[in-house]
């Protein structure tokens, strides 16, 4: 049986009326000849809610990322009136936008360079603690 295919039962539902009339006496019904002689249907089982994948979780990656690229977008539109800038010797006029994008994709790589450091020292931790056992 697949994944998706299978539900949960939350409460077991009676499929013949004379144990819904049993059950509830406020509620009895009379029976009609042709609903006696029709084998009442199952009720439908509810699927419960739908699994997690990694495809789904790509989507919404996807999704949030170019809504966070319209917001760049929008960001630098407004703000493209130049800026004097100045970095160790070096100086110039680039609009403002810009600045900050470089700012901010600077400030990424010192993290990526940080956690990859970090990572690689607990993967040669985790390798020497396992020679030694």
């Amino acid at each position: 049986m697949s994944v998706l295919h299978r539900h949960r039962r939350s409460q077991k539902t009676p499929a013949d009326p004379a144990d819904t009339a049993a059950a509830d006496p406020t509620h009895a019904t009379i029976p009609t000849p042709a609903a006696a002689t029709e084998p009442a249907a199952a009720p439908a089982p509810s699927p419960g809610p739908v699994p997690r994948t990694r495809t789904g979780a790509t989507w919404v990656g996807i999704c949030a990322a170019v809504l966070a690229l319209v917001v760049l977008i929008v960001f630098m539109l407004q703000n493209t009136h130049r800026v004097e800038v100045s970095f160790l010797w070096m100086n110039g006029s680039v609009p403002l936008a810009l600045a900050l994008l470089i700012a901010g994709v600077g400030v990424g790589i010192v993290a990526m360079v940080v956690g990859t450091a970090r990572v690689t020292q607990l993967r040669r931790l985790v390798r020497d603690r396992r020679q030694r056992h």
